[in-house]
């Protein structure tokens, strides 16, 4: 097995900004693990708020080069159990690297991942469309320039009322709310009435990652659901986030990879709690991958390709919510 790295500079149609930063391109790393006339891809994004970069990430992962490429014939479970030792320390190169030997596992078997799985395809989720805080005129446009079953808007700022409330004015969308650990307490409390009634399904992290007693006043007495995302990053998040929120945003790069990602989907369901992945602007890499876990999931937010001005690549297509597979086996992924 050979193992190829290639980084990526990927441009947005619009500035992204969330509560704590603005972007206008994405640096991601592509992994590719070739064996025989087979490839599998797997992908992940730097990130400020965790750490990551796509050079930390290249050498965390050129440094065990040599062990990468002699794990050729386990099983991606095996593989990942190989691979953790080694990586704990950067979940996002671990993420990269299972996606991409999920995927080449899969292709070698001659079947899809979620055909690989036995997975129910027919009630999958639709994803939602994200809006990144910007002035409302600009919000609007973006709805209008793409008009979807459900937005994620993204919350934080001194005026977040009236942003829904104009927003609603436009569209009969189902819409979600994603504060990035953007408000207090009090806020959520009292932002959640307002929003239920603007037709918000849940909120997302409204507040500071590690603040878990408020995470419990919230959960107690909020009118929405709240979903965890900066609260939940690996499988031992589950069980703390339990009776604190009322779902899990389950993001491949966090946590390591599809592989640990189905067994706290799978420990979050068993708790009775909502499930959800999310993505990181990824090019159709990563997005791709998401797919093949949609039967495990009540939400996705995997709208990360929908926001390049141009994607490095080919798999997954999503049109008005709904997302259709590759005709190629694995994750369905093919690099432009």
């Amino acid at each position: 097995m050979n193992l190829i790295l290639r980084p990526f500079e990927l441009k947005l149609k619009h500035t992204f900004t969330i509560s704590r930063e603005s972007i206008n391109t994405q640096p991601t790393l592509i992994v590719e693990l070739k064996d025989g006339g087979f490839s599998g891809y797997g992908e992940a994004t730097s990130n400020p708020y965790y750490g990551t970069t796509v050079q930390k990430m290249t050498d965390d992962i050129l440094r065990i080069k040599h062990i990468i490429e002699a794990n050729s014939n386990k099983t991606p479970e095996a593989f990942w159990d190989a691979m953790y030792p080694h990586l704990k320390h950067n979940m996002f190169a671990l993420c990269a690297l299972d996606l991409a030997y999920n995927d080449l596992f899969a292709r070698k078997k001659g079947q899809k991942l979620f055909e690989l799985w036995n997975y129910n395809i027919d009630n999958n989720p639709l994803t939602d469309y994200t809006i990144g805080i910007d002035t409302i005129d600009k919000m609007v446009a973006k709805m209008k320039e793409l008009p979807w079953p459900i937005y994620k808007i993204k919350l934080g700022t001194k005026e977040d009322i009236a942003i829904i409330e104009a927003l609603r004015k436009h569209t009969d969308a189902v819409f979600r709310i994603d504060a990035n650990c953007g408000w207090t307490v009090d806020e959520t409390i009292k932002n959640a009435i307002a929003l239920k009634a603007l037709g918000v399904e849940f909120l997302e992290q409204p507040l500071k990652a590690n603040d878990w007693d408020a995470h419990k006043e919230v959960f107690d007495k909020s009118v929405l659901p709240i979903i965890a995302d900066e609260s939940c990053q690996i499988e031992a998040d589950i069980a703390k986030c339990h009776n604190h929120f009322h779902g899990v945003n389950v993001k491949l790069v966090k946590c390591g990879g599809l592989t640990p990602a189905r067994r706290m989907l799978s420990k979050a369901r068993k708790l009775g709690m909502k499930t959800m992945v999310g993505c990181m602007t990824e090019s159709s890499v990563g997005i791709s991958a998401i797919a093949h876990v949609l039967p495990l999931l009540d939400y996705v937010d995997m709208d990360g390709a929908l926001l390049l001005s141009e994607d490095i690549a080919q798999g997954v297509t999503i049109k008005n919510g709904v997302v259709e597979y590759s005709h190629l086996n694995g994750t369905g992924v093919s690099l432009i």
